[in-house]
């Protein structure tokens, strides 16, 4: 059996930076094929070691996040380390770094370094606050750029501390919108472009997902705030307590299905109540259709409501665990789970989105020790000597 061809193979990718944005970017550009390099200083990235660790002291992350890439060291405090990065640059197709603006820069590394001897590359470029701007230089973390990007303030109940959620989410979605972005710049090449530079920002990924709160604010004057497990303007859409202790999520905005979420509650009148039938009615009286809900739900277990629901074609759903995701058929048939193997032992990791029918990503090997791939790509593959390499060793360039 033929393994399908991936839409990203032949493209090489040399990532640089550490702990999430870039990696993320690099991990979703691997998946789908390309030949990502990570360069790694010689005590390996920070995140190799974060969180819950394996028997070899090594994150469980790390298995997933540095999956299909292959792992080379290289210090880039020393001259010959920069001279070796440079190498690896102008052989590749893409850059992905998300340092500081200004340090690739100080290494002679950054875009305007190859625009004569390279034109066709793609140099993304992932910050805090983006390359220019009068932020440029502030440190960007996603914590603090979730609060300048406006998520924060829409995040959690009135009156109360803004909430995260327990996850980086604005290195996550710098991720993202750097390797749409890279693929963008690639497609633009393919077309007789030249490379070009990609500058994503965390905050500005962030900031890309705020809807209709710009709009709103300069056509009606109107600063949205949070609303707790509600959206602003749309009823119902909220979560609810079962008898269970359970919470299951309900979506009955749609006109029709108002009035079937209401009639399997037992609320025929509401179902059938002309100030109810559209969304601004209902917004109005919101308070009166989440108490009826909130005692439904209140005195019925939550599969149980999550069952009516179905039969009455609302959309409704639990609140899962990553435990509830492990047994949950669905996420199985979805293939959203990837085995890896550790040592012999076996690790189940996250497929990566989206799914391609035709040629769809796939995990060839998790995240590998530091250094793993040295030979390969600094000493074969750009022809190092034996004296050259024996020299590198020494001086600590590659570890």
């Amino acid at each position: 059996m033929n393994t399908p061809r991936l839409p990203l193979s032949g493209i090489r990718v040399i990532e640089l930076g550490q702990l999430l944005a870039g990696p993320f970017a690099g991990a979703l550009l691997g998946y789908f094929g390309a030949e990502v390099i990570k360069v790694e200083p010689p005590g390996g990235d920070p995140i190799r070691g974060w969180r819950k660790l394996d028997d070899d002291g090594t994150s469980f992350w790390w298995r997933s996040l540095a999956r299909n890439k292959k792992c080379v060291t290289l210090d880039l405090k020393q001259p010959q380390g920069i001279a070796l990065a440079r190498q690896l640059i102008e052989g590749a197709d893409v850059v992905v770094e998300n340092f500081r603006p200004g340090m690739m820069e100080s290494w002679q590394l950054g875009p305007a370094d190859f625009r004569d001897s390279h034109p066709g590359l793609v140099y993304a470029r992932i910050s805090g606050y983006g390359q220019d701007g009068p932020y440029a230089d502030k440190p960007g973390f996603a914590s603090v750029c979730e609060g300048i990007g406006g998520f924060r303030y829409v995040n959690g109940f009135p009156g109360e501390r803004p909430v995260r959620p327990n996850l980086s989410m604005g290195d996550t979605l710098a991720g993202i919108h750097a390797a749409l972005g890279i693929v963008l710049a690639l497609f633009e090449r393919e077309r007789g472009g030249d490379g070009q530079v990609v500058d994503v920002s965390l905050f500005e990924s962030v900031f890309n997902l705020l809807e209709a709160v710009i709009p709103e604010f300069d056509g009606a004057g109107v600063v949205r705030g949070p609303s707790g497990s509600t959206v602003t303007g749309i009823v119902p859409t909220n979560t609810y307590l079962c008898a269970d202790g359970r919470y299951v999520i309900i979506g009955g905005n749609g006109d029709s299905i108002f009035k079937r979420l209401m009639s399997a509650a037992g609320r025929d009148d509401m179902a059938n109540d002309a100030r109810l039938a559209n969304n601004s009615g209902r917004v109005q009286h919101e308070q009166m259709i989440d108490d009826a809900l909130s005692a439904w739900c209140a005195g019925l277990d939550s599969q149980a409501v999550l069952a009516a629901l179905e039969t009455a074609r609302v959309p409704a759903g639990p609140i899962y665990s990553v435990a509830d995701m492990f047994n949950d058929p669905h996420f199985h048939a979805r293939g959203l789970f990837e085995q890896v193997e550790i040592n012999g032992k076996p690790l189940r990791i996250p497929a990566l989105m989206p799914k391609l029918a035709g040629t769809p990503g796939r995990t060839r090997w998790p995240g590998q020790a530091t250094g793993t791939h040295n030979e390969e790509i600094l000493r074969d593959g750009l022809g190092l000597d034996d004296a050259t390499w024996a020299a590198l060793q020494k001086s600590g360039v590659i570890g």
